[in-house]
């Protein structure tokens, strides 16, 4: 049996995706370890994917849908939505020990989480708002791209926004590297 037309197409360009977002995933690694001193910091910045990936597999389980093309995009954006919001934690916390000269400890967390809480929340609240009408649309005809994009992108959204804001903190307490430099 032989399939062509838009299943061969669905397939290449499903390959090429997954092909070219490793290789931005390896790129982005690379330059995340090059900013961040610490090898730690930048695994607490990794750590914020599992939490997207959860919330966007649960909301495509629970929508009925599939690994589409549009769900694979969707996941896309979603890894880089949670990863600016993370990035924005750790580089904050960095600045609390190394520039305000604060010592790390579990105080110093609080209030670099609480310091991050609006702008981690806006971002959320941004996107959330302008792809809720593409998610309550999504089974309508001509919606099949990004419809499941959206509800990926949202469900992760919401995991990734509390773990970052409640787990992130407690895990940087316990494993992160924050030191005021040598002068």
């Amino acid at each position: 049996m032989a399939y062509g037309g838009a299943a061969v197409a669905q397939t290449g360009a499903r390959q090429e995706l997954l092909l070219h977002s490793t290789g931005s995933a390896v790129v982005i690694v690379l330059l995340l370890s090059m900013v961040f001193a610490s090898s730690r910091n930048m695994l607490l910045v990794l750590v914020n994917v599992p939490f997207a990936l959860a919330g966007g597999v649960l909301a495509a389980l629970i929508s009925g849908g599939s690994l589409s093309i549009g769900s694979l995009v969707g996941f896309v954006s979603l890894f880089g939505i949670s990863m600016r919001n993370s990035i924005l934690m750790i580089s904050h916390y960095e600045n609390l020990v190394a520039q305000e000269g604060m010592e790390w400890g579990f105080d110093t967390a609080v209030h670099g989480a609480t310091e991050r809480l609006l702008p981690i929340l806006m971002t959320a609240l941004v996107v959330a708002l302008g792809l809720l009408p593409i998610a309550i649309r999504s089974y309508q005809a001509g919606h099949e791209i990004e419809g499941p994009m959206a509800i990926v992108i949202l469900g992760g959204l919401a995991t990734s926004t509390v773990l970052n804001l409640l787990v992130l903190p407690t895990l940087a307490v316990r494993y992160g590297k924050f030191e005021k430099p040598v002068a």
